[in-house]
């Protein structure tokens, strides 16, 4: 039995390779949402729009560049969720109509962070966020309530303040964020 064991273990060594699994020890999480492609041709009408919308949402899938074990997708409101996302610096890779070459960067991002993105406009290469003011990036901490830790990441471009947060508000973490102004289509009580 121990043979074996052992047998299987150097197995599975061999066959992951040199670097073996590349995981993350302390991986952050990416959420957020994507608004639209830029320069894309709009609906003529509320329900076109929608449908242009819903099938650009479909179509889109992210990804982090260098990363084999990230997981996570895309909903079909646009909202994104990247879970064991490697800490300090990566790229949020985006495959939409009009735009199958978008990136995101994060620089400086520290480990166990959850990262906020609102409004992502997806362009060819690159994307822009609507309001870069509520991009967030939290780390949990030991505190009462949301402070300043002074240090300050790079997202999408824009330096954004990496704030502290009790433990309690990371429940979220995990989950498609809520995209503002999209209800879902049914209630039930």
């Amino acid at each position: 039995m121990f043979r074996r064991s052992l047998i299987i273990a150097l197995f599975l060594l061999t066959a992951c390779g040199e670097d073996g699994f590349k995981v993350a020890n302390d991986p952050t999480s990416v959420r957020g949402w994507v608004l639209d492609v830029k320069g894309a041709t709009r609906g003529e009408t509320i329900e076109m729009e929608l449908a242009r919308r819903a099938e650009l949402f479909v179509s889109t899938s992210v990804w982090v560049e260098n990363v084999e074990y990230a997981s996570g997708g895309i909903a079909e409101n646009g909202a994104f969720v990247v879970l064991d996302v490697p800490p300090e610096n990566a790229i949020l890779g985006f495959n939409a109509p009009g735009a199958e070459t978008a990136r995101v960067v994060l620089q400086g991002v520290p480990a166990n962070a959850d990262v906020l993105i609102p409004s992502l406009i997806l362009q060819p290469e690159g994307a822009t966020v609507l309001d870069p003011s509520k991009i967030v990036v939290r780390i949990p901490g030991n505190v009462s309530k949301v402070t300043r830790t002074g240090r300050t990441a790079k997202v999408a471009g824009y330096d954004v303040p990496i704030v502290e947060a009790p433990l309690s508000q990371f429940s979220d973490r995990r989950d498609y964020p809520d995209v503002p102004g999209v209800r879902p289509v049914a209630t039930v009580r």
